[in-house]
């Protein structure tokens, strides 16, 4: 028997900090009709097809009400026919037409039932009093279901989907929640009407509510969650399935004289009532009867009644399921005088209007749970789930439960909205809507990488589990590609666009473009739903792409938010057209031809997408922006490769972007930060500008450069913003060091000590979780770009804003170095640095073993000094290797080169020797250019087993192109290729063929 649900007291504040479960409409109606098989003679056949077009008159039905695999009807005219097609192919209803004049279908029917118990027969046949009397005498154990066949296909389509929610209704009710909607009805000819009528109605309304999805595919699952009838043709089963279903159930519809315990009771309805009533004081009950005596039955349990023999019953039906079951309008009361107030349509208005409905009325229709009926209907269960819970008894004032439901409301929108591609629609699209497209081409590189991260946060709910530093996506709008055709041929620019031309005259031409007009309309939509600046970032059909680097080709725009919204649109327009133009760039053009790529066949979506951040003054920045990627190949310590890196800085992503110095750390090893390790470093190698966005430059012709309305501030100017005070840590010049955190005087160091070290917020902690899931979701590693906005000490949000395929511009290492002959090799390391293949070195300097000595180092690094210059001037590389560690500031460890004596190394090797055993070079200063020039670093020693090799002997049986006493310098006509692993650490250096 049902028991009713505990009735709770909630808050705003508790919704606040409940995160709903999306609902798996992919999961529910799995269990389909898609072959019938027919068993009628030629004459039903060809009568029931109407010349052959049951197929056609079912798919047009499925196709009108938006439904999908209409099912496939097969005729056979005979038991035997039926019994091999039975054999042959799968079926997965029957319907027999029988010829009553004999009981063959009867016996049919229990012969496959016995071999075929899972399949459902229904006999459908002409009635009247003789087949009634038939039918009573005959054995109908085989049969499912009888139904009275008046020539309407409305009743093959409400057989079929009977049937399918009988399959389905256990599973679906028990996973999200389904609601049911039971008829009770025994006569055949009335139910074989009715439901009909009743189906129709159903997946009608669940079509129209549908529209509440965000996108097409969404409409079609959501319509997967629509109520299921459920039909009971006597009083027991009535009672089972209400036991069953009763705690998701719409309402009731009952006829008042049924069979109960074997016998015809004229009363059986109203008993059933007052049971039902018992269990559910409000839940919907609608009589119908033939007798009109019984509505005072029904009157008396305030339930609704339909006269059976009206001739306007089928809409009497409409109307009373409509205004009692939650489908249609939401029409709000006056419960003292039963008056329409006002009516709400669907979700959206229900939130804009839920602080205009009058106490009493919000307490009347929430004490009949007309709320969650609402939501019910709409298949939107976790709301319908928790506002069924509420006792509004609980609430002494009504303004806390109408802050609760528009509290909910938010909360489900922001969940739905969260990791879906919606279709950008001007009424629906407001500040909690996340992510829509405009057009029906793709979304791009980029545009694709947002759609997936925001997947990925919403499946992914250990992501949100920090109060006070939520994960999010930016709210973002995608032009996709098929606007920038439009745009294109509208304007006449591919000639002017293909040719040689400036890249400034070609920004020219795109700017005197026209984008098609009605964007404007959708881009005044936008402006009212982002409270800051947009950037307006390039997402072309190859950027991000899976197996080629296109990232950082195309321009990047930024633009403020005004006041003058005219002026939003035409900046917004020129933003658009100046990405549009970057595609057909100089050095887009030359990128396109270095990788193998027609110009003519990019295509370029753009994004439109809120900037992270806050107002400070007249300029804009976010409080950390940064890099992060999944797969380390320069781990220090006990870091490991697949631990990953990140770099972050004060202020707008583009300072980390452009190659300046921000901090670089492991998310796993926050506290092992290398700039950080001595005075020195964290001097001299920590961020001293940061970038920020000049809200004043609303005037100002848009330019190639598309940071032209970028400023570069001095960390001064974040002092005054008040920013410093979350990221930074204080030099203290008296005592000589550095002591985290924000003090007044001394020099600011951008340490982000108090995240990092002091868990202000738990940011290396996300960034772990997303670099990780990130790998394991594209299925390699990645790179990811993000933002985070601190508003005070205790509060701060995340933003995820990109994110793509790591695909390095060297040559990715396909072979397995471990099984490369050292003997093969002039350099082998297992313990290398970096990534890549490198096949255009043919050079290698090396400092002579048998003459070395620690006291010539100084004079060493003075002679390296000079050949480095040589290759400068040539811009050439070479390989560099020597004992002890190269760029030590202390002599008697290593060569004291400073990095620009040695910046056309392509790789640096620490060779060991007998009786100069120095630890490697990592923490020091040295190391952090290392990292940031991408050069590859091998430490080897060969007097070690299996710590390397470095064949010196093979290097002195070729001519020195230079020679001192000291250092060697080879010249090979081949190059010499470099190949590191960074994943395995090892690196090698062949011999040239």
């Amino acid at each position: 028997m049902k028991s009713e649900s505990p009735r709770l007291a909630l808050t705003a504040h508790d919704i606040r900090h409940f995160q709903f479960r999306d609902t798996p409409f992919v999961q529910l109606m799995n269990k389909r009709i898609y072959n019938v098989l027919m068993i009628a003679s030629k004459y039903d056949m060809f009568i029931l097809e109407d010349d052959g077009r049951v197929d056609e008159q079912i798919f047009n039905e499925y196709t009108s009400l938006n439904l999908r695999y209409p099912p496939r009807f097969t005729q056979v005219s005979n038991g035997d026919d039926a019994m091999k097609e039975l054999k042959t192919n799968r079926y997965e209803l029957i319907i027999c037409m029988p010829n009553m004049d004999n009981s063959e279908v009867f016996e049919l029917s229990k012969k496959i039932k016995k071999i075929y118990s899972e399949i459902p027969i229904v006999i459908l046949t002409p009635f009247s009093k003789e087949v009634t009397k038939i039918l009573e005498k005959e054995d109908l154990s085989g049969i499912d279901y009888v139904f009275s066949w008046l020539g309407d296909t409305d009743l093959l389509l409400a057989i079929i989907k009977l049937i399918e929610d009988r399959m389905n209704v256990e599973h679906d009710v028990k996973t999200v929640g389904v609601q049911t909607i039971m008829v009770v009805e025994d006569s055949v000819r009335f139910y074989s009407s009715m439901l009909p009528m009743l189906y129709k109605f159903v997946l009608y309304e669940s079509k129209e509510f549908s529209k509440e999805a965000l996108n097409d595919h969404l409409r079609m699952l959501r319509m997967r969650g629509r109520p299921k009838i459920l039909l009971a043709r006597n009083y027991e089963e009535a009672i089972e399935l209400y036991s069953k279903y009763g705690d998701n159930m719409l309402g009731v519809i009952s006829d008042m004289s049924f069979n109960r315990e074997g016998t015809k009771d004229k009363l059986a309805g109203k008993k059933l009532g007052e049971w039902i009533r018992s269990q559910d004081k409000y839940i919907p009950l609608i009589f119908t009867s033939s007798e009109t005596s019984n509505r005072q039955y029904a009157d008396e349990m305030k339930a609704s009644f339909i006269d059976k023999n009206s001739k306007t019953f089928p809409q009497d039906l409409r109307k009373t399921v409509k205004d009692n079951l939650g489908f249609g309008d939401f029409i709000i009361i006056d419960p003292a005088t039963k008056q329409e107030i006002f009516r709400i349509k669907n979700l959206k208005e229900l939130q804009t209007n839920i602080r205009q409905i009058p106490e009493d009325s919000l307490y009347y229709h929430l004490a009949h749970n007309h709320f969650s009926r609402f939501f019910y209907s709409r298949a939107m269960f976790p709301v319908a789930e928790m506002l069924k819970k509420i006792d509004v008894s609980e609430y002494v004032n009504m303004n806390d439960a109408r802050e609760l439901i528009y509290t909910a409301i938010v909360q489900y929108r922001r969940m739905k909205n969260t990791g879906v591609v919606a279709v950008f629609e001007k009424d629906r699209f407001d500040q909690y809507s996340n992510y829509a497209r405009i057009g029906e081409g793709s979304l791009g590189g980029k545009g694709r990488g947002l759609a997936f991260m925001g997947q990925m946060v919403k499946m992914h709910e250990e992501f949100n589990v920090y109060e006070n530093f939520p994960v999010y996506i930016p709210r973002t709008v995608v032009l996709c590609t098929d606007i920038f055709d439009e745009f294109m041929d509208a304007n006449n620019l591919y000639e002017i666009a293909l040719s040689d031309r400036s890249d400034e005259d070609i920004l020219k031409h795109f700017l005197a473009g026209k984008l098609p007009k009605r964007l404007v309309s959708d881009f005044l939509v936008f402006f009212d739903a982002i409270n800051g600046p947009i950037a307006i970032r390039s997402s072309s059909m190859l950027e991000d792409s899976r197996y080629q680097p296109f990232a950082g080709i195309y321009s990047t725009y930024m633009i403020p938010n005004t006041d003058d919204k005219l002026e939003m649109v035409h900046m917004l327009s020129d933003a658009i057209k100046g990405v549009y133009a970057s595609v057909f760039y100089k050095d887009s053009k030359a990128y396109m031809a270095a990788t193998q790529n027609l110009i003519d066949q990019e295509k370029m979506a753009i994004v439109l997408q809120e900037v992270v951040g806050s107002k400070y003054g007249s300029h804009f920045y976010p409080t950390i922006s940064g890099v992060g990627r999944s797969i380390n190949y320069y781990p220090i310590g006990n870091e490991k490769t697949e631990d990953g890196i990140v770099t972050i800085a004060l202020g707008l992503g583009k300072y980390v972007v452009d190659g300046n110095i921000g901090l670089r750390f492991s998310p796993l090893h926050p506290s092992n930060i290398l700039q950080m390790s001595t005075l020195d470093l964290a001097l001299k190698d920590t961020q001293t500008r940061f970038f920020a966005l000049d809200l004043n430059a609303t005037n100002n012709n848009f330019s190639i450069d598309d940071g032209f309305n970028l400023l570069k501030l001095s960390l001064k100017e974040a002092e005054s913003d008040g920013t410093l005070r979350y990221v930074s840590s204080t030099y203290d010049p008296v005592d000589q060091i550095i002591r985290d955190g924000y003090y007044p005087g001394g020099r600011k160091i951008i340490s982000f000590a108090n995240i990092l070290q002091h868990n202000m917020f738990p940011l290396a902690e996300i960034l772990d979780k997303v670099l990780k899931t990130g790998q394991e979701e594209m299925g390699r590693p990645v790179e990811i770009e993000f933002a985070a906005n601190i508003k005070n000490q205790n509060e701060g949000e995340f933003y995820l804003l990109q994110i793509r395929p790591i695909v390095d511009n060297r040559e990715v290492v396909s072979d397995d170095l471990s099984r490369i002959d050292p003997a093969d090799t002039i350099l082998y390391s297992d313990n290398a640095l970096g990534n890549g293949v490198f096949n255009d070195v043919h050079d290698i300097i090396y400092i002579k073993t048998p003459s070395f000595s620690a006291a010539n180092n100084s004079l060493i690094a003075r002679q390296i000094e000079e050949l480095n210059k040589t290759f400068l001037e040539k811009d050439q590389n070479y390989v560099l290797v020597g004992p002890g560690r190269w760029g030590s500031s202390d002599p008697w460890l290593g060569i004291p080169v400073k990095w620009p004596h040695i910046s056309q190394a392509r790789v640096i090797v620490e060779c060991g020797l007998e009786h100069y055993r120095i630890e490697p070079s990592q923490g020091t200063h040295f190391f952090q250019n290392l990292t940031s020039f991408g050069v590859g670093y091998f430490t080897v020693n060969p007097y070690l087993q299996n710590d390397g090799f470095f064949d010196e002997s093979f290097l002195e049986k070729f001519p020195a192109a230079n020679e001192t006493e000291f250092i060697r310098h080879v010249h090979f006509d081949k190059p010499i290729v470099i190949k590191i692993s960074g994943r395995k650490k090892i690196g090698v250096v062949m011999k040239p063929e």
